[in-house]
This record gives structure tokens, sequence and C-alpha cells, in this order.
């Protein structure tokens, strides 16, 4: 994935963007950092938070998979706005490593189709090595967004 400080993202389509992903609790819980967008990408980063361990003292693989979820969500934002309604269809994991730090979350856009989105996501832990891989797939939703907290 290019370095998301390259990103050719329009600033104001990025404040948007950052709006509304500040209002999804989950980014909140997570302690979620965006550290950058390019158009179909996003790269974030997820705080290691021993709460959310599994029984085998490392990263629990559903919060690893609710990172790759939300960040490909926020990669599709850059590619068809931030108040399109979408939701995930379907996603699939593969862990690869136990990931015992924080996690970076590379996320890039497969196609950005009429219905369909599907996603690319690479998990890394904070020495690079790559922990676990995703597919997240997003239907598009004619109509305005529905009610936010």
């Amino acid at each position: 994935m290019p370095s998301p400080s390259t990103a050719t993202v329009d600033p104001v389509l990025q404040e948007a963007i950052m709006t509304r992903v500040q209002k999804i609790p989950v980014f909140d819980a997570l302690g979620i950092r965006i550290e950058g967008f390019a158009p179909g990408e996003c790269e974030a980063v997820v705080p290691r938070d021993k709460r959310f361990d599994g029984i085998f003292e490392s990263f629990h693989g559903g919060m690893l998979m609710t990172a790759a979820d939300t960040i490909a969500c926020f990669a599709v934002m850059t590619l068809i706005g931030a108040d399109d309604t979408m939701a995930t269809t379907d996603m699939n994991i593969r862990f690869l490593a136990p990931c015992l730090s924080d996690v970076t979350v590379k996320a890039r856009v497969i196609k950005a189709g009429k219905t369909m989105c599907p996603v690319h996501v690479d998990l890394l832990d904070a020495k690079g090595k790559l922990v676990a891989v995703a597919q997240v797939n997003y239907i598009r939703i004619p109509g305005p967004v529905g009610p936010r907290p």
C-alpha cells in the first residue's frame, strides 16, 4: 500500500470522514489512531489493550476482526464519501501469528462497485510482522444515512 503520507484524498472529504468515524463508539473503545488516507486506502493503529486479550494472552482474534472491518469501512469512504450508507455483508480473516503488540491495520479497496465494495486488509504487529489478512465486503445501500448517535 502506498504510504498514507502521500495521500491525495481531498481535505474536505478527509475531514468529513474523520467527523463521521469519531461518532462511532468502537472508534473510541478500541483507541483507533488514523495514520493516513489515500484514495481507496486507510491505515490505522489499534493499541493492544490486555482487556481485549484472548485465552492465550495475545490480541483477541475477534478484536482483530473488528479492527479490520472498521478500518476497511474507512477506506471505502475515501471513494464513495462519508455520508453514503453501507453495511458489511461478509468477511473472512486468516490468522497467521499471535499479535502481542499494537496492530497496524492497512486496508485497500479492491473495487468500489455500484453495489459491492470488497476490501483487502493486512494486519501487522509493531515489528511489521504480518499477523493476519482479511477480506471485508460491503454493500452500498441507496438512500440517506440513518440516525447517528
